[in-house]
């Protein structure tokens, strides 16, 4: 028995052609080295003449074209027929395509993201309420890394259903503050104050300029919007440091910025407490609380 099975094993690896497998390993080998090789060229070439974003939808396209040729040229000189493979592959392809809808609206919806190109990679995006940098654009999904370096991944048919906003596509952006100022103060002198800070900042532009508006008047201040545009690179600096910038101006000259304040009303059948001020010489023993002789 023992004897057979040896001699079983013997015919079978005895009966495997070595030389078509070692050509077709090699083939596969030398597709993926050709096609990193391709790929690479084609972004340098294409780096300074297009996008990031074509940059790279194009050399994973070429990368997977020779791929796939040399996959095939590999199946054949196995000897497997490419019919056969071919109509395997079909019928592959409508069984997936009925058991992965989604998968093929987001590719559907990845070719109208790269026809429209509403953004591309190292834009600052806005899809709902997540805030990130595009790091990746494929067929299924736009790959996104938050400001606290989280890594987040949203399928193409989200982006075409959703509102997104492009957060870097003009090359600057306009900062709305909100101050409130006490009624009592001079709303032409704040308005002053702020457009001396937008001209001795230096991340403010100058064109287009800044301006105030007074937008409404709160229950305890009167609201003014100070708007000035910056480059898109330095929207935290400008913002923080035009707020400080006016917190410090304020204190300085004197300006009130006021906060809410609560009152307590218990009611219409609830007599206010009586609170009076008595001198040293009208208080009198009755008005001292109980306090225990011996203690």
């Amino acid at each position: 028995m023992l004897e057979t099975m040896q001699t079983g094993v013997m015919q079978f690896f005895t009966d495997i052609a070595w030389g078509q497998w070692i050509s077709s390993a090699f083939l596969v080998v030398l597709g993926l080295f050709l096609g990193s090789l391709a790929a690479r060229s084609v972004g340098r070439f294409m780096a300074q003449r297009t996008s990031r974003h074509h940059t790279v939808m194009v050399r994973r396209l070429v990368f997977y074209v020779i791929v796939v040729l040399f996959f095939v040229a590999a199946l054949r000189e196995a000897g497997f027929s490419l019919d056969v493979v071919l109509g395997a592959a079909g019928i592959l392809t409508v069984a997936i395509g009925f058991a992965s809808q989604t998968s093929a609206s987001n590719m559907i919806s990845g070719l109208f993201l790269l026809v429209e190109k509403p953004f591309e990679i190292g834009d600052f995006i806005e899809v709902d309420a997540t805030i990130g940098e595009v790091v990746g654009i494929d067929m299924l999904s736009v790959k996104l890394r938050t400001p606290d370096n989280l890594y987040v991944r949203i399928p193409n048919e989200t982006l075409i259903k959703t509102r997104v906003v492009n957060r870097s596509r003009f090359p600057i952006r306009r900062l709305d503050l909100t101050v409130g100022i006490a009624y009592a103060e001079d709303v032409e002198r704040v308005e002053s104050l702020f457009l001396t800070l937008a001209e001795k900042n230096p991340v403010c532009l100058e064109e287009p300029k800044p301006f105030t508006l007074v937008t409404a008047f709160g229950p305890s201040s009167v609201d003014l919007q100070f708007s000035y545009w910056v480059p898109k690179e330095k929207v935290l600096e400008g913002r923080s440091g035009m707020m400080v910038a006016i917190k410090k101006t304020l204190d300085r000259e004197g300006i009130e910025i006021p906060f809410p304040h609560t009152s307590v009303y218990a009611g219409s059948h609830s007599e206010p407490f009586r609170v009076q001020l008595l001198g040293p010489e009208k208080i009198t023993e009755k008005d001292l609380p109980d306090v225990d002789k011996d203690s």
